[in-house]
C-alpha cells in the first residue's frame, strides 16, 4: 500500500513538471512574437533616420570610431549616444571635403544649434587698477620772496581747505621794512616836486621837471620791488595814504583747496625761496593707472575711464584719459596712464585705490573707435576740449588737432565689424575653423581669419559674410564625426601650425624660464583653477567643472607676458592657446565623456606648462591610469597625493598610480 502511494505521489510531480515546461514554451513563443515584431518596427524607424539622402545609416562613436552598430544605442566602452553615419554612395567616393549632413534626429543628438553671423557693435573690455593723485596742474606753491620771520599763523594745520584770498601767514622782515622806508621818502620827494614845480617863484622849471621824473621812475620802481615780493596793491595803497610803515605783512591763499603741506611755524625765521605752505586744488585731480602693452592698442587720448573705488564700491566715477606714457617699465611690462577726473563732491582722496575699465569700441579694422570724436578736433594737452572744427585750446591756447591723429580710426574706417560668438570657431594656433549651416541639416568647415575677440565676440576679418549659419553649440561633435569619417576637420588638416599644437610627451623642454614675481602669482591663480576641474570630475560633478573650465578661460584671458624672453615668450603663448582650446573644450560640451577627452589634453598641456615654468610656488603630483580610454592610459594632476581619478570618478576613483612629484 505504501509503495502504490509512493507511486502517485511522483506521478504527481512528473504532471505538475510537464505543464509547467508547457507553460513556459507557450509563453516563450508569445514573448518571442511581441519582441520580433517591436524589432521590426525599431529597424523601420531607423532605416527611416537617415542623413541627408542615405539609403542606410550606421551608428558609431564620437569618441571611439571603431564602434560600428546597426542600430541606435550607447557605446559599449563610454556609454556615449551613437551618432548616425551616411554609409551610402557619397562615401564610396572619397569624397575630402569638410561637409557632413544630419537627419533632425541627428541634429537633436549633437545639440546643435546656429545663429546668424551679423554686423553688431562690440567692445573689448580692459581693466586696469591705479591711485589717486593730485592733479599737478592744480597745485600752489608759497614761497617766501624775502627773508623774514613768521609771527602770526593764521593756518596752522595741515589738511584744512583755505579759499583764494584767505589769509595765510603774518610775518615781519627787514628788508621789506626798509623798502617801504624807500617808498614813503620816494613818495614824499616827488610831492615836494610837484609842489615846486607849480610854484610861481621857480627859477629852474626846466631841472625841476627832470627830478621829478627821476623821484616818479625811483617810486615805480620801489613799488614793483615791492609787489615782487609779495605786497598786494591794497598793502602798497595802505602804506602810501597812512604815510606809515607796516611791520606786519599779511600773506593770501593764491588758490582755493586744501593746504597739504604747512612749513611756517610761528616764530621761525625763514630764507629767500623756503616753502611756507602748499595748496592742493581737489576739484579735479589725476588718476594714475598701469595698462600691459597687450592692451595699449584699444588705449587712445581722450578716451573714457570708468572706475571705481573701495571706499564707494557702488558708486561709478569717470574720466578721461589725458596722457600715455611714452616709456614702458621693463619689470612689469606696463605703460604709465593718467586720467583727468572730476571730483566736486570730494570723494576722490590722493593714494585711494581704483580699479578701472575701459570699453573700447571695435571697429571692423579691428582698432578703437570713438563716433562722437570722429571728425571732431582736440586739444592735445586739454582732452576736454573738443570741437567741430580747427581752432586753439580755450584753455591754453595751443592749435587743436584731429581725433585720428590721436589714433582713432578715420569716418571711413568707422564700420560696424562683423562678428560671430566666441564659442563658434574652433581655434588651433594661427587657424580658425567654423562650421556654415547652409542648407537644412548640412554643415561645411570654413577657415577663417579672426581679427581681435570682444567680450563674447570675436571680430571676423575674412571668410564669411553676414547672414552666414555659423555652429555655436555642437560643432566639437561635428568635428568629430568628420574624423570619423577620414574627411578634413579642425585637427585633421595638415598646416605648419599643428605642428606646434600637438601636445606629446616629446614636446615636454626641462628647461625652466625665469618669471616675474606678478607671474608667478598668475600662473598658481591658474593651477588652483586647473585642479578645481580635476576634482570636479573626480567628484562626477560635470557642471561644476564646466564652470571652473569658462573660468580658466578668462583668467587666461587676463594673464600677459611679463618681461619675457623671445623664447620664453614663444613657449609660452604656444601653451596658453592649447591650455584655452582644451578649457573651452570643455565648457562648450555637455557630454562628461567628451569633457574627460579634453581634459587629458589639458592635463597634457598644463603639465608641459610646469616643465617650462616651474609649480609656482606648489607642489604638484601626477598620477596615471592605465585603464583610461579604453586601457590607452592617460595621466592627470593633482596638489594632493590622495588619489582622486578623474576619467573613471566614482566607478573608479582609486584607479591608478602616483608616477611623479614636482617639488617647488
Amino acid at each position: 500500500m505504501s509503495n502504490i502511494r509512493s507511486i502517485i505521489k511522483h506521478w504527481k510531480i512528473v504532471c505538475i513538471v510537464v505543464a509547467a515546461l508547457l507553460a513556459g514554451v507557450v509563453i516563450g513563443n508569445l514573448r518571442s512574437k511581441s519582441m520580433g515584431a517591436a524589432q521590426k518596427s525599431q529597424d523601420s524607424e531607423h532605416s527611416h533616420a537617415t542623413l541627408g539622402n542615405a539609403t542606410s545609416t550606421s551608428w558609431t562613436c564620437s569618441m571611439h570610431p571603431q564602434v560600428r552598430q546597426p542600430k541606435q544605442g550607447k557605446c559599449p566602452i563610454c556609454f556615449m549616444d551613437l551618432i548616425p553615419v551616411k554609409t551610402d554612395a557619397a562615401d564610396n567616393r572619397d569624397d575630402q571635403t569638410a561637409e557632413l549632413t544630419l537627419s533632425p534626429r541627428a541634429q537633436k543628438l549633437a545639440g546643435v544649434e546656429t545663429v546668424p553671423v551679423e554686423r553688431k557693435s562690440v567692445q573689448k573690455l580692459i581693466k586696469m587698477v591705479g591711485v589717486v593723485d593730485y592733479d599737478e596742474s592744480r597745485i600752489a606753491h608759497i614761497t617766501a620772496r624775502m627773508p623774514g620771520r613768521v609771527d602770526v599763523l593764521y593756518v596752522d594745520y595741515t589738511g584744512i581747505a583755505v579759499r583764494k584770498g584767505d589769509h595765510m601767514v603774518g610775518y615781519y622782515s627787514p628788508d621789506l621794512y626798509v623798502a617801504q622806508k624807500e617808498l614813503l621818502q620816494s613818495a614824499q620827494a616827488q610831492k615836494i616836486l610837484q609842489t615846486s614845480s607849480n610854484s610861481d617863484d621857480n627859477k629852474f622849471p626846466g631841472a625841476t621837471t627832470r627830478r621829478s621824473v627821476d623821484e616818479r621812475n625811483i617810486l615805480n620802481s620801489v613799488i614793483k620791488r615791492l609787489k615782487l615780493w609779495g605786497l598786494t596793491e591794497t598793502n602798497i595803497q595802505t602804506v602810501l595814504e597812512t604815510g606809515k610803515v607796516v611791520d606786519l605783512v599779511t600773506l593770501y591763499a593764491p588758490i582755493s583747496g586744501i593746504v597739504i603741506q604747512k612749513n611756517a611755524i610761528e616764530g621761525k625765521y625763514f630764507k629767500t625761496g623756503d616753502r611756507l605752505f602748499t595748496i592742493a586744488d581737489l576739484s579735479e585731480v589725476w588718476i594714475m593707472l598701469e595698462a600691459y602693452e597687450s592692451d595699449l592698442s584699444w588705449l587712445h587720448y581722450g578716451q573714457k575711464v570708468t572706475f571705481t573705488t573701495m571706499s564707494h564700491p557702488a558708486e561709478k566715477f569717470e574720466g578721461t584719459i589725458s596722457f600715455i606714457d611714452p616709456f614702458l617699465d621693463p619689470k612689469t611690462r606696463t605703460v604709465k596712464l593718467r586720467i583727468n577726473a572730476a571730483n566736486p563732491s570730494g570723494k576722490l582722496k590722493p593714494d585711494m585705490f581704483v580699479n578701472a575699465t575701459v570699453h573700447a569700441q571695435i571697429a571692423q579694422s579691428g582698432q578703437a573707435i570713438a563716433p562722437d570724436l570722429v571728425g571732431k578736433w582736440i586739444c592735445p594737452m586739454h582732452p576736454g576740449i573738443i570741437k567741430d572744427q580747427a581752432g586753439e585750446c580755450d584753455n591754453c591756447g595751443m592749435p587743436l588737432v584731429t581725433a585720428e591723429s590721436l589714433g582713432y580710426v578715420s569716418a571711413e574706417d568707422n564700420q560696424i565689424p562683423l562678428v560671430i560668438p566666441a564659442s563658434a570657431p574652433l581655434i588651433t594656433g594661427e587657424r580658425a575653423v567654423v562650421y556654415v549651416n547652409d542648407k537644412p541639416g548640412h554643415y561645411y568647415g570654413q577657415t577663417i581669419e579672426l581679427g581681435p575677440r570682444a567680450g563674447n565676440y570675436y571680430v571676423v576679418k575674412s571668410g564669411l559674410k553676414a547672414g552666414d549659419k555659423v555652429v555655436v553649440n555642437g560643432n566639437f561633435k561635428i568635428d568629430s564625426a568628420l574624423q570619423i569619417q577620414a574627411k578634413p576637420s579642425m585637427m585633421g588638416v595638415e598646416q605648419p601650425a599643428t605642428k606646434t599644437t600637438a601636445v606629446s610627451e616629446s614636446d615636454i623642454v626641462p628647461k625652466k624660464h625665469g618669471i616675474t614675481p606678478l607671474f608667478k602669482k598668475e600662473l598658481a591663480q591658474l593651477y588652483t583653477s586647473y585642479f578645481a576641474i580635476q576634482q570636479a570630475l573626480a567628484k562626477d560633478d560635470f557642471a561644476d567643472a564646466r564652470v571652473n573650465a569658462e573660468k580658466l578661460t578668462g583668467l587666461l584671458e587676463s594673464i600677459h607676458n611679463h618681461d619675457m624672453s623671445p623664447d620664453a615668450l614663444k613657449q609660452w603663448s604656444r601653451l596658453k592657446q592649447l591650455i584655452a582650446t582644451a578649457a573651452v573644450g570643455i565648457h562648450e560640451t555637455k557630454d562628461v565623456t567628451v569633457g574627460r577627452e579634453q581634459f587629458e589634453i589639458l592635463s597634457k598641456s598644463v603639465y608641459n606648462l610646469i616643465q617650462h615654468f616651474g609649480t609656482a610656488g606648489k607642489t604638484i603630483f601626477r598620477f596615471h591610469c592605465p585603464m583610461a580610454f579604453n586601457n590607452k592610459g592617460a595621466y592627470w594632476l593633482q596638489d594632493n597625493p590622495d588619489i582622486l581619478n578623474s576619467y573613471f570618478g566614482d566607478v573608479m576613483l582609486k584607479c591608478g598610480e602616483q608616477v611623479e612629484e614636482i617639488s617647488k
